[in-house]
């Protein structure tokens, strides 16, 4: 496969909720090895994209291409196997509370995957290291920080080998000490080629690994650009705005 194959891409996807309208017609790509970032206001539509693009719900118009295929085009797609190739990373890790960490990577890969308890242990284990939790396998959630927990649901991600990664402000609920370890596993993700997309507000991480960063707000995307050029010299005028108030002057530094 090649590194310019488009893994995952929207096509002029559009979202309903009643008359609200949440989405405008959004059309995005990402591609394998790609680190591409989502950045705007709240409220602009970017956690209904990632849904959308994770197949966790329907768009009221456009579709999704997976791999190629288009995944609403035909009633003879499997939703839950192409599912099953995508990974989420949601704001909170919503880990299972009786059960360990490395518990919580195994279970997916034995109901989904219906590996054996060894070969699934392996895997979780692989991927817990992946993400520096190799240590506190044993642990309940109640027993790691916000930080752990997150890279623990990373790690369950990963497990599942997914041709995509979708995160949805995975530092959103944390702290700023916990925010740099997860944000420091996500570095070390990007640089290994993992395919991402990310929304975050995190402007550094976005600026040292994104190849591509997005602005988006009102349910649309407005630019997309390398990070050096969007977030140094935005064209739009809500971008510029956006930028200005998260990161202040962030063109002289």
């Amino acid at each position: 496969m090649c590194a310019s194959e488009i893994v995952l891409e929207g096509k002029k996807i559009g979202k309903k909720y009643g008359k609200l309208e949440v989405l405008r017609g959004i059309s995005i790509r990402i591609k394998r090895g790609e680190t591409k970032v989502i950045i705007g206001p709240s409220g602009s539509g970017k956690s209904t994209l990632l849904r959308i693009l994770g197949l966790l719900e329907p768009p009221t118009k456009g579709t999704v291409i997976f791999k190629g295929m288009d995944v609403y085009a035909s009633n003879k797609l499997n939703l839950n196997k192409i599912r099953s190739k995508i990974g989420f990373v949601f704001q909170q890790p919503s880990l299972f509370r009786h059960l360990t960490a490395l518990d919580n990577v195994k279970l997916g890969l034995k109901v989904v995957r219906k590996m054996r308890d060894d070969e699934a242990k392996r895997k979780a284990l692989e991927a817990l290291r992946l993400v520096h939790m190799e240590e506190w396998i044993d642990h309940y959630p109640a027993q790691l920080s916000g930080g752990q927990q997150q890279r623990v649901a990373i790690a369950r991600a990963l497990a599942m080998d997914p041709d995509v990664l979708l995160m949805d402000e995975p530092t959103a609920s944390l702290d700023i000490e916990l925010t740099w370890e997860v944000i420091e596993v996500m570095e070390e993700l990007a640089k290994k080629g993992i395919t991402m997309l990310v929304v975050t507000h995190e402007i550094p991480f976005a600026k040292e690994v994104a190849n591509e960063i997005c602005f988006m707000s009102e349910g649309m995307i407005h630019e997309c650009d390398i990070p050096e050029n969007l977030l140094r010299n935005p064209k739009t005028p809500r971008a510029k705005a956006f930028l200005k108030r998260l990161i202040g002057e962030f063109g002289g530094r």
